[in-house]
């Protein structure tokens, strides 16, 4: 039987929490008090770098602002930005913020 849970690790916080295909891992991280760091959710300042640990089949692909403030080499590491990163099928997903500072 599938999981459906996303675990985020934040910087001081994590969590397991149920799958919602409708919204992004930082608005799952924001309304579960994660102490997730951002400051747009546009995809343009890249706070919200995130490392996809496990499942990264199971999100969205890669946005153009993910293929822009990432590049295809950390895209490649499994990181994504959690503002464009959104579940779109049921499986276990890990994430953890990794921001650049």
């Amino acid at each position: 039987m599938t999981s459906n849970l996303i675990h985020l690790q934040a910087k001081t916080k994590a969590a397991d929490i149920e799958l919602d295909t409708e919204k992004t891992l930082l608005d799952l991280a924001l309304a579960n008090n994660l102490d997730w760091g951002f400051a747009c959710t546009r995809g343009t300042c890249a706070r919200c770098r995130c490392l996809i640990e496990e499942g990264s089949e199971h999100l969205n692909e890669p946005t153009d602002a993910e293929l822009d403030r990432l590049g295809s080499e950390e895209i490649q590491e499994g990181y994504r930005l959690a503002c464009q990163a959104e579940p779109v099928r049921e499986g276990t997903i890990k994430a953890v913020n990794k921001t650049y500072f």
